[in-house]
């Protein structure tokens, strides 16, 4: 025991460094397992979720005429007119689609009007023609979103005209009620148009109609097709 305590006592300083020296190396080993387990924590990639489902965006369509159950309906924004038909409970025994594009991919704020065979041939014997265009067409004499797109003007026998460049509207001389056949064009709309090419000695190119209040890109989109200056 006494040779046990002097030793002890002689080398207590050594000792005592060895295990602070211990001590540390305990501390920093800690750490740096602390340290990589944060950056491996950090570097895990994250993968998205596939099986979460994406959001489908909805539009609103109105359905009239001759259809189970007209009224608006809301739709995904990758329906088709069939669609929406089906949707309204099917057509009536005396729906006529002669003039309906059935495929045609429905928009928000569309329009689709199901005619009755009785309309169809009352306006067929009218000797009048009946006019296809992209966003509203006569047939027999309403708006109608649904009818089939062509930009050709076609007679009561179906004989194409290519004159079609006769029936667009001029933004620089069309009347009100004119310009109040574009789709989209309202009183309110038609007037501004009316009062900007007074003010500006009439539009330089079509594009200008967009400078008019009220008119964006969304609806000279819808009406560029069928204007000219």
């Amino acid at each position: 025991m006494t040779k046990i305590k002097y030793y002890l006592e002689k080398f207590k300083i050594l000792l005592i460094i060895l295990i602070i020296i211990i001590l540390i190396l305990l501390l920093i080993g800690t750490l740096n397992s602390k340290t990589e387990a944060k950056v491996k924590e950090e570097t895990i990639e994250v993968k998205p979720d596939v099986n979460k489902e994406v959001d489908q965006v909805k539009i609103k369509v109105d359905i009239k005429g001759y259809i189970n159950s007209p009224g608006v309906y809301e739709m995904d924004d990758d329906s088709r007119i069939i669609d929406l038909i089906n949707m309204a409970g099917g057509l009536l025994d005396d729906a006529n689609t002669e003039y309906i594009n059935l495929s045609k991919k429905l928009t928000d704020e569309m329009i689709v009007i199901i005619y009755s065979n009785s309309e169809v041939e009352k306006y067929k014997k009218e000797d009048k023609q009946i006019i296809y265009i992209e966003y509203e067409c006569i047939c027999p004499d309403n708006i109608n979103d649904a009818c089939i797109t062509n930009s050709d003007t076609v007679n009561t026998n179906g004989i194409k005209n290519d004159s079609n460049i006769d029936n667009l509207i001029s933004i620089n001389t069309a009347s009100l009620e004119e310009l109040m056949t574009l789709n989209g064009i309202g009183e309110s709309k038609a007037k501004a148009i009316i009062e900007y090419r007074e003010k500006n000695n009439g539009f330089e190119n079509l594009e200008d109609i967009m400078n008019v209040s009220g008119i964006g890109e969304a609806a000279y989109s819808k009406i560029k097709d069928y204007i000219k200056l």
